[in-house]
């Protein structure tokens, strides 16, 4: 290692474990011991995990300030003298454990930061997200193991200037990457080059601004430390795991920005520990042995045409260090794509012009076609193009799909269909609501003036298309229609074949067919997970059906979804068949050896990281509460949802508990052995909005109509002395039903 680094590694950790010291000590002394310590996002949303990072490598969760001063002396106790060059050498080895303790004593102090109100930061009118909520690291998840999102980069400092801040993060979210941003470089950060050029930050667009500090780049591993405890399921203090897990499973990166300093040394140092990395754009000698993993490339002297190239190379350069693999196609746009923008708000005063949603008309119907009848890639509209609209108009639209193939199938023409949101969704400055005939799209003035028009999201579809869906797809035609009358003949008969698709989709059973399929993606992260999709239940990420699975098959015979032969039954009633059982056996690493369907007490299905929900068993209730991601609260359980996945998530088999999808809570093979949904006592509020009609129709299918108003919610009860006086005022079904235990 460069004698530099290792000589900054050092001495910069030992500003931080000294700042982390006398933060600490004023703390205490001004607030006591047993002050409570939490990480909570700008939002509110928080974690279980203490300080995270801290509790994953030591197992020893920091709940108040008295717990630190232990951790402090470890962090101490990691350090070396700073080296002269002449008494004490610079080494390797003492760097990386200089990192570790650098890394401790950040984390703690963001932890004193809290107790003092001083996080999540505010700084020049704008507050900064501080640390990723549990709720937002699972959501994460499924684009994690899906390869949507492939990796994240950890960027400390600011760009050369703003247009080059602007390159590098839309290069980055183009290619998928999730993105941490902090620290500062000359006074300036990142951020701040972002704000100034009016790029939206924030979940919803794979983008956190941590903070303004170089210290708050601790958010961002514990965020990964996280990730190998709920999706690796390693247990807390299992430094070796962690470590490892991270170094082959987290694709992450540090990509350094302007002048190096020894805090950004060290915290780098940190960071080199878990494999993660590190790539300046400026000058760094002496690098011979570990020029992998510090990567000196001078913005400056980056062959290139211009600073925006210098840029787009700067960014391939973190993708080769890090050895990650992008799935995203090229789409002939003028303007960005990728999966960072699939949460992208078009607000009413920033957009062009909008079609469909409740001021229009909106539709989007794909259909099959014979390989003769359509032209491949040819795209017309139909009426008014975007230049044409007046601003902030409200006009109608049919966006009308037509492909072929030889592998082709009329029931994948949904599943293609549903695919266009999705698509459209990650062209940057476009926003796309809905599906169907009750399609919303709106495109925003920035994209309008780059040049985007309504034909560019039939290029954006027939290039998705092909390479998502090349395998059972060769050609693709789309025609775009935004005169009225056309839109009104359209929805006529695409509702027609709405209504068909669906009467045919309602006859695919569990019991009509003799295969199911499997969903193996998750096994990046959770080994020994093994998802099994019949036709009337979802995968537990609420991302693939029976009918997507099949679909996947055909595309990609090698892949994730594979087919499962039933085979010989072996109970009717809890839903086990011999063949499922042989192929979790297989493909679960010889882990679990049955499987049953609809039963939760008895082998239920493995849970990873990624499921929507949890159903758990409450025996004082006789029932089962069920708890949404999206719900950070409480449950009469006594547990978050968090705290559940912590138990059951991993790929472990847990009778009485069990991760699902939302959308499986109103089949009728949801749990059903035990009495399906005349058990749930407890429902987080946002499936029973989200779901209210589903769910109406299966408390119907009971002949308990009224079920949803016995079952108790977030604003009803958040501990059990609530919900069981509830649940007897309520006269609940559960509560006189035979027992669970």
């Amino acid at each position: 290692m460069s004698k530099l680094v290792a000589t900054l590694a050092i001495s910069g950790a030992h500003k931080v474990v000294n700042k982390a010291d006398a933060m600490l000590k004023s703390a205490i002394e001004k607030h006591g011991p047993d002050a409570p310590v939490a990480f909570v996002d700008r939002d509110g949303a928080g974690t279980t995990y203490g300080l995270p990072l801290i509790y994953a490598i030591t197992g020893k969760k920091i709940a108040k300030l008295g717990d630190m001063p232990a951790i402090l002396d470890a962090a101490k106790g990691m350090l070396t003298p700073v080296p002269d060059g002449e008494t004490v050498q610079p080494d390797i080895g003492n760097a990386l454990n200089a990192g570790v303790a650098t890394l401790f004593a950040e984390e703690m102090i963001k932890g004193v930061e809290f107790v003092e109100g001083k996080q999540p930061e505010e700084r020049d009118g704008y507050k900064y997200n501080g640390p990723i909520s549990d709720v937002q690291t699972r959501a994460w998840g499924v684009a994690m193991v899906d390869g949507s999102m492939p990796g994240f980069a950890v960027i400390v400092g600011a760009a050369k200037n703003n247009e080059v801040a602007v390159k590098i993060v839309r290069e980055l979210q183009s290619r998928g990457q999730l993105i941490f941003l902090s620290s500062m470089s000359d006074g300036k950060s990142i951020v701040d080059q972002l704000l100034e050029e009016g790029v939206e930050l924030g979940y919803n667009t794979y983008t956190a601004p941590l903070g303004s500090d170089t210290e708050s780049a601790i958010y961002a591993a514990g965020y990964a430390a996280r990730a190998a405890m709920s999706f690796g399921n390693i247990p807390a203090g299992n430094a070796k795991d962690i470590i490892e897990y991270n170094k082959n499973r987290c694709l992450a990166y540090v990509l350094c920005l302007g002048p190096l300093d020894d805090i950004k040394v060290a915290t780098g140092a940190g960071a080199l520990n878990f494999g993660f990395p590190i790539i300046c754009d400026t000058d760094i000698p002496d690098l011979e042995g570990v020029e992998d993993v510090i990567i000196s490339m001078p913005f400056d002297d980056i062959p290139g045409a211009d600073d925006m190239e210098r840029a787009r190379k700067l960014v391939q350069r973190c993708i080769e260090a890090r050895g990650i693999k992008l799935k995203i196609a090229e789409v002939p746009i003028p303007v960005s794509f990728g999966p960072a923008f699939e949460g992208e708000i078009v607000r009413r005063n920033d957009m062009q012009a909008e079609w469909g949603g409740k001021n229009a008309a909106g539709l989007e119907w794909l259909r099959m076609r014979a390989m003769d009848d359509i032209e491949d890639g040819k795209v017309t509209v139909v009426g008014p193009e975007v230049t044409e609209l007046e601003e902030g108009s409200a006009n109608p639209i049919a966006v009308i799909v037509e492909v072929a193939g030889s592998k082709m199938e009329k029931d994948f023409e949904p599943v293609l269909e549903r695919q266009i949101h999705n698509f459209v969704n990650c062209a940057e400055g476009v926003q796309h609501i809905g599906q169907r005939d009750i399609v919303w799209i709106r495109i925003s003035k920035k994209a309008a003036s780059a040049g985007f028009r309504l034909k560019h999201l039939g290029d954006i579809i027939h290039a998705s298309l092909h390479n998502d869906f090349g395998a059972i797809v060769d050609k693709v035609q789309v025609t775009i229609y935004t005169e009225k009358a056309q839109v009104e003949k359209f929805t006529v008969q695409a509702r027609e074949v709405y209504r068909e698709r669906d009467e045919r989709m309602a006859g695919i059973t569990d019991e009509a067919v003799d295969t199911y399929y499997s969903c193996t993606l998750c096994q990046s992260f959770a080994p020994n997970h093994v998802c099994i999709i019949p036709p009337e239940r979802t995968g537990l990420c609420g991302a693939y059906s029976w009918l997507d699975c099949r679909a996947a098959f055909e595309i990609n015979p090698t892949g994730p979804n594979q087919p499962v032969p039933k085979g010989t039954i072996v109970d009717a009633e809890k839903g086990e068949w011999e063949g499922v059982n042989n192929f979790v056996f297989e493909r679960s690493n010889r882990s679990f050896d049955r499987f049953t369907f609809y039963s939760i007490m008895d082998a239920p299905m493995t849970t990873c990281g990624c499921c929507e929900a949890v159903t758990m068993l409450i025996p004082e209730a006789n029932g089962f509460v069920v708890v949404s991601r999206d719900d950070p609260s409480m449950t009469p359980a006594g547990m978050t949802f968090t705290s559940m996945m912590g138990t059951v998530g991993g790929g472990q088999q847990t009778p009485g508990m069990m991760g699902h999808s939302k959308r499986w809570l109103a089949s009728p093979k949801y749990i059903p052995f035990e009495g399906g949904l005349k058990r749930v006592v407890w429902l987080s509020k946002n499936i029973k909005e989200e779901f209210a009609d589903e769910l109406k129709e299966a408390c119907e299918r009971l002949g308990a109509p009224d079920l949803m108003d016995k079952v108790a919610d977030g604003d009803s009860a958040t501990t059990l002395e609530e919900l069981l006086p509830f649940l007897e005022k309520k006269g609940h079904p559960a509560l006189t039903m035979e027992p669970l235990i």
